[in-house]
C-alpha cells in the first residue's frame, strides 16, 4: 500500500478537522455517495491518507461523480454550520478559521442568516486590512450580506436533500477532486467496483459541515472542474436544485471568493466586490 502522509506546520487541529471531514463524508458512500481517499492514521499536526493513483477522467466518470455528490449532499446535516460528526471546535477552510454551530440558533435557523454571518461577513475585515477590498465595497458586501441575513435569496435543498441541511464537502474546487484509477486510494467501503471500471472522482481536503448543497456545486464552476456541464447535468437529474440555482451560483461562490480576498488580497478583493454587488 503506497501512504501519503501530511503536515501542518501551524495549527495542527486542522488535519484533525480534516480527517475528521473526510470520516463523515465517508458516511455517505454505502447509500451511494462521492467516494473519499481512505484515512490510516493521524497524530498531532499530521495526516496519512492512501495515495491516490489518478486517471484521466472522461464523461462517464464526471456524470457518476454528480450522482454520487448528490447522495453525499443528501445524507444531510442536524443544522446549517454542524461540525463533523465527534467534532466540537473550530473548523478550517484551508488556512482560513471557518466557524461552525454546536447547535442551531435560537429561533428559525434559515440559511441565508448562516451564511451572511458566518460564511461573508468573518472574513471582510482581513480582507479590508490587507487593502483587496476599500470602504467603498466593504458596503457592498455589507449591503450583500444584509439581504442575505434577511432571506431574501434563501431557495430549498435540491430534490434528494430531504431536510433543510445538506451535507457539504465545504471546498469542492477541483483541485480538491481527485480522479482516481479503478477506485485507487479510496477505503474499502468507498471503493465503488473491482478494478476495470475506470476513473472515480475522489474528494480530499474537505472543510465539511451542515450547509447548501448549492454551494458545493458553485465552488465547482469558480475555478473549472473538467466535463463540469457532465457533472452538473447528472447531479440535476439525481437531484433537482430549486428553479434560478445557476442565477444563484455567483453568490455561493462568495464565501469561497471573500476567503481568499482575506488570505491572498490582490485581485480577489475585486471579484468579491463585484459578485457582492450583483445580489446587494
Amino acid at each position: 500500500m503506497t501512504r501519503f502522509r501530511k503536515g501542518d506546520h501551524g495549527d495542527p487541529a486542522t488535519v484533525r478537522f480534516e480527517a475528521a471531514g473526510l470520516r463523515w463524508l465517508g458516511e455517505a458512500v454505502p447509500g451511494g455517495g462521492a467516494a473519499v481517499v481512505e484515512v490510516l492514521a493521524e497524530g498531532p499536526g499530521w495526516l496519512e491518507t492512501r495515495r491516490v493513483s489518478e486517471g484521466r477522467p472522461d464523461a462517464a466518470a464526471a456524470e457518476d461523480f454528480g450522482r454520487a455528490v448528490a447522495r453525499t449532499h443528501a445524507a444531510g446535516a442536524p443544522h446549517f454550520g454542524a461540525p463533523p460528526a465527534g467534532w466540537s471546535a473550530e473548523g478550517f477552510m484551508g488556512r482560513a478559521p471557518l466557524p461552525l454551530r454546536a447547535a442551531a440558533p435560537a429561533g428559525r435557523d434559515s440559511w441565508g442568516r448562516f451564511y451572511a454571518e458566518e460564511r461573508i461577513l468573518p472574513y471582510l475585515a482581513a480582507a479590508t486590512a490587507n487593502g483587496s477590498i476599500d470602504s467603498a465595497g466593504a458596503r457592498t458586501v455589507e449591503r450583500c450580506a444584509a439581504r442575505v441575513a434577511d432571506g431574501a435569496l434563501d431557495a430549498p435543498q435540491p430534490g434528494l436533500v430531504r431536510g433543510a441541511v445538506a451535507r457539504v464537502h465545504g471546498d469542492l474546487w477541483s483541485g480538491n477532486v481527485l480522479w482516481a484509477r479503478d477506485g485507487a486510494g479510496t477505503s474499502d467501503r468507498a471503493r465503488p467496483g473491482e478494478p476495470g471500471h475506470g476513473v472515480v472522482a475522489t474528494l480530499i481536503d474537505p472543510a465539511a459541515h451542515g450547509g447548501h448543497a448549492e454551494s458545493d456545486l458553485a465552488q465547482l464552476a469558480l475555478f473549472g472542474a473538467p466535463h463540469l456541464d457532465r457533472i452538473l447535468g447528472a447531479y440535476a437529474e439525481a437531484s433537482p436544485p430549486a428553479p434560478g440555482w445557476r442565477e444563484r451560483v455567483g453568490l455561493h461562490q462568495l464565501h469561497m471568493l471573500v476567503v481568499h480576498a482575506a488570505l491572498f488580497g490582490g485581485p480577489y478583493g475585486a471579484q468579491t466586490v463585484r459578485t457582492a454587488a450583483r445580489y446587494a
